[in-house]
């Protein structure tokens, strides 16, 4: 087996004005009261668990990729994003989250596909349509938002629930569904412009001063899944299986090795050669939808690289 360049599974820094330290199922977010750091690790989530192993690279990858959309976007929408100090941190402006996930499909796959097959024909209270295949396009794409779990497991909500429990108001659900729309198309049109169909994603908003802004990342192979443009009406028509540029295939994996996420089950080993498949598909992703070649950082020590980085990036906001 190959061994794997350095990765990094979390941080524990010291830095001074530091607050609070939360630790995500991949980001290790640092609070300094009015300003977030957030340090993109390679850890990697399934089924709302962290697997065992890190991905090398990944932490990059996201990072890189949050920024490059966030830029892309921020006509749309304001968003946190203020510097990224090194290749897996971003800093920006701390906001209140709204406790959604606000997620939208175009195409029947995923979660959607696992109700659907299962003879579910509504999801967050949105109907499906009858006679569709798995990866099918919908009719026009579908927000089927979810609670944002502090830990746990994020729950579907439709938008009645979400106004009957109050957990924003009308105006701003209105809001937040455009703005989810806007994103999308966005996403959309950059995807096919790099030869890639943007199939579903998942957006984060914040407030800040009584507006809206977008928070964490977009647009990334963990919170969105891409199909290859290029053959997918003939596959979809020989019913044959789209390839994906996501972490679907990782779910796919734990499937076929019997772990779903459910109680009593355990996270199966992960051999080097899918460590290095997954790599490797992360990597693909950020040079396809960019265009750009990714350039790997330096990562024979990563931890001290990224105290450093942020350190003197703090000490010039002083």
């Amino acid at each position: 087996m190959t061994s794997n360049p350095s990765a990094f599974s979390g941080t524990e820094f010291n830095f001074i004005g530091v607050q609070h330290i939360y630790h995500g199922k991949v980001r290790d977010v640092y609070d300094f009261g009015d300003q977030l750091i957030m340090i993109a690790t390679d850890r990697i989530s399934a089924f709302d668990h962290i697997l065992p192993r890190p991905i090398p690279y990944k932490g990059q990858v996201l990072n890189q990729l949050a920024k490059h959309f966030l830029e892309a976007t921020a006509d749309i929408v304001p968003n946190w994003l203020q510097a990224t100090p090194d290749p897996c941190v971003s800093a920006g402006i701390k906001a209140t989250p709204v406790k959604l996930e606000m997620v939208i499909r175009a195409y029947l796959c995923g979660h959607a596909w696992r109700l659907y097959k299962s003879g579910i024909r509504t999801i967050c209270g949105v109907n499906m349509p009858e006679g569709l295949k798995e990866n099918d396009k919908f009719p026009v794409p579908i927000i089927t938002p979810s609670t944002k779990a502090s830990e746990g497991h994020d729950m579907d909500i439709s938008v009645g629930e979400i106004l009957d429990q109050q957990i924003v108001s009308q105006d701003v659900w209105d809001t937040l569904a455009d703005y989810t729309r806007l994103l999308f198309q966005r996403g959309t049109e950059m995807a096919a412009e790099r030869g890639l169909l943007l199939v579903d994603t998942k957006y984060e908003f914040g407030i800040v001063d009584g507006k809206i802004i977008l928070i964490d990342e977009i647009h990334t192979p963990d919170s969105s899944r891409y199909f290859f443009a290029d053959g997918y009406e003939l596959r979809q028509s020989k019913g044959e299986n789209q390839p994906q540029l996501s972490k679907e295939f990782v779910r796919e994996w734990l499937i076929s090795n019997g772990f779903q996420g459910l109680e009593g089950q355990s996270i199966p080993d992960m051999p080097d050669e899918l460590i290095n498949e997954i790599s490797a598909r992360y990597i693909q992703l950020y040079e396809m939808i960019t265009g750009k070649d990714f350039i790997k950082s330096d990562n024979s020590d990563i931890r001290s690289r990224i105290e450093k980085n942020v350190t003197s990036y703090l000490n010039s906001l002083s």
